[in-house]
């Protein structure tokens, strides 16, 4: 049986000094069981070890940003050589020139990329611009869609909208994906007024075909811009993230996550004319884009660099593929040999697999989630979701299974009982965006 003291009393420690316990929402105490939060030590390649001591195989490391593993050779290598030679300059450093000129190499669909360090900058930016390009005010946003950015235009229409005036939510309003008919009513209903369109090409489905053909079109038509939101998608489903691999060019796209292998750097990228507004190049009224003083720490750009040339030279993509595609195969065989197939649920494109955790009546389950979870980190496997990483070998991958067909058994068994409650010893994992802790 594993031994958390450890973790608990970091956790307190944790909670006593850092709102929330950790940095992130995501990463929370309450998104893991009761006492069942390991705190992390150190990482190599799919593994983590936790302050107690105890070994996991880890899935979607960093928020799905470690997609190349721990420690990986080449990007420290890149990040060390940088660090040797100043990280931060009073005038841009030649890393910076040379990021962007790999960037768009690897995103051919875009003209131009300004770097910053995390995601809501990004997405923030491309909303901004999109603004000044069309002189409107409104951001449509797909309802569907889990997270764009921490800022207001966004977290206004959360349960966690505290300490945000009700008229920016007012500025942002929601479309269905896949609906083309829906999001064209949006359009006639606040004529001239929606800036712009922003979401994820794809989630847990590939898009409807001509879907995102349609919506770039149909913005276009009422005069807005069309924005990838592809922190996610960016790298994880191609090199050149799913405007790539769809063949649809957004007006804009932010990429991060991925992009670092775990080192803080995102990017917003788009056409020449509208990334212009930002520069020095236009007579049209300037907008502040993107100015951020950590925003090209050559260390972070180096790994993206690096993070680039391995993906380029060692088929990672595809890699990730046949990753996920081996865990789906033994998960979804598992868990139909335990009678739970209808409940312990694998989707999403290989490469960025969740997993969904359905009670009696095939509803998405809190406290079913917190059952499966609590057999996963017991069995030594951690993650909310079973999103891999290129350094996952086939032992990684088979002893997950292994485990999950444990947690399965355990799963029946309550199903069976018709009480799950009775098989945790604490309160379930909470989901994120609630309005009291």
């Amino acid at each position: 049986m594993k031994s958390f003291e450890k973790s608990v009393a970091a956790n307190k420690r944790l909670h006593d000094l850092i709102p929330g316990g950790a940095h992130t929402y995501a990463k929370g105490e309450d998104q893991f069981p009761l006492e069942m939060a390991p705190v992390i030590d150190r990482g190599l390649g799919a593994h983590v070890w936790d302050v107690d001591g105890n070994e996991y195989v880890e899935y979607g490391s960093g928020l799905r940003a470690v997609s190349l593993g721990h420690r990986h050779p080449k990007v420290l290598e890149a990040v060390r050589r940088e660090l040797d030679r100043g990280s931060n300059f009073v005038r841009p450093s030649i890393v910076e020139l040379e990021a962007a000129e790999r960037f768009l190499t690897s995103v051919p669909t875009a003209e131009m990329v300004k770097f910053a360090k995390n995601g809501s900058d990004a997405t923030t930016a491309a909303v901004k611009l999109a603004r000044a390009v069309t002189g409107r005010p409104l951001v449509a946003l797909c309802s569907d869609h889990a997270f764009f950015s921490i800022d207001d235009w966004f977290i206004a229409r959360t349960p966690m909208s505290a300490g945000i005036p009700a008229e920016y939510g007012d500025l942002t309003v929601g479309f269905p994906y896949g609906d083309l008919a829906a999001t064209e009513e949006l359009f006639r209903q606040y004529d001239g007024r929606i800036a712009c369109l922003i979401l994820e090409a794809a989630t847990q489905h590939d898009p409807p075909a001509g879907y995102l053909e349609g919506l770039r079109d149909l913005a276009h038509r009422y005069g807005a811009l069309l924005i990838f939101d592809e922190m996610i998608t960016g790298f994880r489903y191609s090199e050149a993230g799913a405007q790539g691999l769809y063949g649809v060019t957004p007006d804009l796209s932010t990429f991060g996550k991925a992009l670092g292998n775990g080192f803080a750097v995102s990017a917003l990228a788009g056409r020449r004319e509208y990334m212009e507004r930002g520069g020095l190049r236009d007579n049209r009224e300037r907008v502040f884009l993107l100015s951020t003083t950590h925003g090209a720490e050559t260390h972070a750009l180096a790994a993206a660099i690096a993070v680039m040339d391995v993906y380029a030279e060692e088929g990672i993509a595809a890699r990730l593929h046949e990753r996920g595609e081996r865990l789906t195969a033994g998960v979804r065989e598992v868990a139909a040999a335990a009678g739970v197939q209808d409940h312990v649920v694998v989707r999403g494109r290989p490469s960025n697999l969740v997993f969904a955790t359905l009670d009696e009546q095939l509803q998405p389950s809190q406290p079913y989630r917190t059952l499966f979870l609590r057999q996963l980190i017991l069995g030594g496997v951690i993650g909310p979701s079973f999103v891999v990483s290129s350094a996952l070998t086939d032992a990684d991958i088979d002893r997950t299974v292994e485990v999950v067909a444990q947690a399965c058994t355990v799963y029946r068994q309550a199903l069976d009982a018709q009480d799950v409650t009775a098989f945790l010893p604490g309160r379930p994992v909470q989901p994120v965006f609630r309005k009291y802790a």
